[in-house]
């Protein structure tokens, strides 16, 4: 058995496509506000491609850059102008802040209708009680994933390792909410392997390279690897699995890169168009 490739690539470009047809038809143009504070070398490439989809699908984005020495009380303020302008329809905080801010208190001074990252707790808390109205951008790139190759959730046993609050955890309630079997997997579960090995769909989300190995999954899983850690000595990106192991074994596998990274600023870009229909009710 080879494993098929779930290409989130190909994929992302054609939500793109579709959300820029969509968007040429419409009066006025969603529009978003990323804010960066400091020079973190990964935000600024996150930061300088989400900016680049964004325009090429017809949102308005602007990069607020900040210095790393702002406040908390400044960042805020900055944010709540940004939540009375009606022009603006998404606002994303670029993470991680600086030590000295508190992360909870900036997410959650953001409106939740222009929450396009979907963490804010009201957010949250419409995902938990499956009526969700942003979604966090990973794990719902992951279903739309999953959709687009017709690959069923409903009475499967799907695995998830890592319980953030950025993808784990919603990754697990997504999952739940279409009817899944879940297992939530962290750095105090026992016998990891034992329990890969029952996953129908296996999902890691941890940043440790070649933790899932070819033994650790069931013939004709479906597994799908979020992490991105690079190899600065061969200059090449990895995830949490063994890929050419795995791809012997599972019937679809992710590549990184080229899986998960390009779904999540793909849903980033249908979140802010969500969020300017919310915004002007249409």
């Amino acid at each position: 058995m080879t494993a098929k490739i779930l290409d989130g690539k190909k994929t992302a470009s054609q939500i793109r496509q579709g959300l820029k047809e969509e968007i040429a038809k419409l009066q006025k143009k969603p529009s978003l506000k990323v804010i960066l504070i400091g020079d973190n070398p990964s935000s600024l490439i996150y930061v300088k491609n989400k900016n680049k989809y964004a325009s090429e699908v017809g949102i308005k984005s602007e990069v607020i850059h900040l210095p790393p020495s702002i406040t908390e009380n400044k960042l805020i303020e900055q944010i709540n102008k940004l939540n009375n302008d009606k022009n603006v329809n998404g606002i994303l905080v670029q993470l991680p802040l600086p030590k000295h801010i508190n992360e909870f208190n900036v997410i959650n001074s953001i409106s939740p209708e222009k929450d396009v990252d979907g963490f804010t707790i009201q957010n949250k808390g419409l995902l938990s009680i499956g009526t969700p109205q942003l979604l966090p951008c990973t794990p719902y790139g992951i279903m739309e994933l999953l959709k687009r190759y017709k690959i069923k959730v409903a009475g499967k046993h799907a695995v998830v390792i890592g319980r953030s609050n950025i993808v784990g955890k919603p990754m697990a309630q997504l999952l739940l909410n279409n009817d899944a079997t879940i297992t939530i997997c962290h750095s105090k579960t026992r016998n990891l392997k034992n329990i890969t090995k029952t996953a129908d769909i296996l999902i890691s989300a941890v940043g440790k390279q070649n933790l899932i190995k070819g033994n650790f999954i069931k013939p004709g899983a479906i597994v799908i690897d979020v992490a991105m850690i690079r190899d600065e000595k061969n200059k090449k990106w990895s995830g949490d699995t063994d890929f050419k192991a795995i791809s012997k074994k599972a019937k679809y596998i992710t590549p990184v890169p080229g899986g998960i990274g390009p779904m999540t600023v793909a849903m980033l870009l249908k979140n802010t168009l969500t969020a300017y229909k919310l915004q002007n009710k249409c």
